[in-house]
């Protein structure tokens, strides 16, 4: 079960002015489940996305980058369940394409209008004539408030939908945000099997969207980790439809720039929280904490090494204060300088090393009593400096293996 995540009730989500969803069973991979979902979007309405580091990345993340980058204006997003399309070579760059002619063709648009997603098994064939005989019937469904369902609709081993939701006055005018994302294994993102979406009806620059998806990436989905393993296809899309009415941001620095930006970050960082606690398996919700460094990047290394340890992760799954493990991982991050007399450990209140080594009056009854939380903070002082970094995880337990042994039967 997740760690302390319900699934979203549709009324709490905010329908975003110049967004409609529709959702349908295509069958793209089994029969009777929502597979299918395209966002149609009004004119005016500026994206940016950031996409997947992994060099093998699947063909609709290469047709997206050459979409936006074509600059002619987004008007639509289709995205399947089931199909990755990565590792398909030619083929499946022919079969995105073709997917992408197919809804432009619907709308009548260009087939740059359109970004295409797909998630699901690597290395299959895309059924493109299930996926285009689908388009009509969630076309045809498409409407404003259709966000918990299309946060159905983008699962693949995820237990539960994940949906958020903001409201914020800007200028006195109410703005409003929501995103969806999907993921619960094959998670590191690296901006970048995971999927964000968020949008808002905010007024603001197109030109400023890239840098601000940018900064929420790395705020949000790029301080997760499940298993270290960073997907083929790795997507988080920014939309912003203009119509809140209030005075064009122009300047993220500026103090409604700011509000914006810290609206968004909260709802990224829950979207991004959400596939953590849906982890594969997941039993525990972790934050690792790293601070006291030279730079945030060396803080950021420690964490995530703790973060992707198996032997601190199955510990935390046993509940079993084998905390040598987490010293360990911060001394193989790469630090190449570390003092290990310097290095402070703590699991929430419990302070378990100080100096390098074990705190005088540390019991492991107490470490014990941590490890059995369904959500702990793991801070670690490097001692070197005032950066720190955080990141969020969780525990690998049989359950993961279970799942990926079984995921394509």
């Amino acid at each position: 079960m997740p760690v302390n995540l319900s699934a979203p009730v549709a009324a709490d989500l905010l329908a975003i002015n110049g967004v409609r969803i529709g959702i349908t069973e295509a069958g793209v991979r089994k029969a009777n489940r929502k597979d299918l979902t395209v966002f149609l979007l009004d004119e005016g309405a500026a994206v940016a996305g950031v996409f997947t580091q992994n060099r093998f990345c699947a063909a609709p993340v290469q047709v997206c980058r050459e979409h936006l980058a074509a600059g002619t204006g987004i008007r639509a997003m289709v995205v399947n369940t089931g199909n990755a399309n990565a590792g398909t070579g030619a083929d499946g760059l022919a079969r995105t394409r073709a997917t992408c002619d197919a809804l432009a063709k619907e709308l009548n648009l260009a087939a740059a209008q359109i970004l295409p997603f797909s998630t699901g098994v690597i290395m299959e064939e895309l059924p493109v004539d299930r996926i285009v005989a689908g388009m009509p019937k969630a076309i045809a469904a498409a409407k404003q408030d259709n966000w918990a369902v299309a946060a159905e609709g983008i699962m693949t081993t995820d237990t539960l939908p994940k949906a958020f939701s903001r409201s914020v006055s800007i200028g006195g005018k109410a703005v409003s945000i929501t995103g969806i994302s999907k993921g619960a294994g094959m998670i590191r993102p690296n901006m970048a099997t995971m999927l964000g979406f968020l949008a808002t009806d905010a007024v603001i620059a197109a030109e400023l969207l890239q840098p601000l998806v940018k900064e929420l990436a790395d705020g949000s989905f790029n301080r997760v980790t499940i298993d270290g393993d960073t997907s083929t296809n790795d997507s988080f899309v920014l939309i912003a439809t203009n119509k809140a009415g209030n005075a064009q941001i122009t300047s993220l620095s500026s103090a409604e720039g700011e509000q914006l930006k810290a609206a968004l970050l909260e709802v990224a960082q829950k979207l991004a929280q959400a596939i953590v606690r849906d982890g594969e398996g997941a039993t525990k919700f972790i934050t690792v904490k790293v601070e006291g460094g030279k730079t945030e990047e060396e803080c950021r290394l420690a964490a995530y090494s703790i973060a992707h340890s198996p032997l601190v992760k199955t510990a935390f799954f046993a509940s079993d204060p084998n905390l040598g493990r987490i010293l360990a991982a911060v001394g193989y991050a790469g630090i190449a300088d570390l003092d290990q007399t310097k290095i402070d450990l703590f699991l929430d209140d419990v302070h378990v090393v100080v100096d390098g080594g074990r705190n005088p009056s540390y019991k492991e009854e107490d470490g014990q009593r941590v490890m059995k939380q369904q959500e702990i903070l793991v801070r670690v002082g490097l001692g070197r400096g005032n950066a720190a970094q955080t990141v969020w995880t969780c525990d690998l337990s049989h359950e993961y293996v279970t799942i990926n042994a079984d995921y394509r039967s």
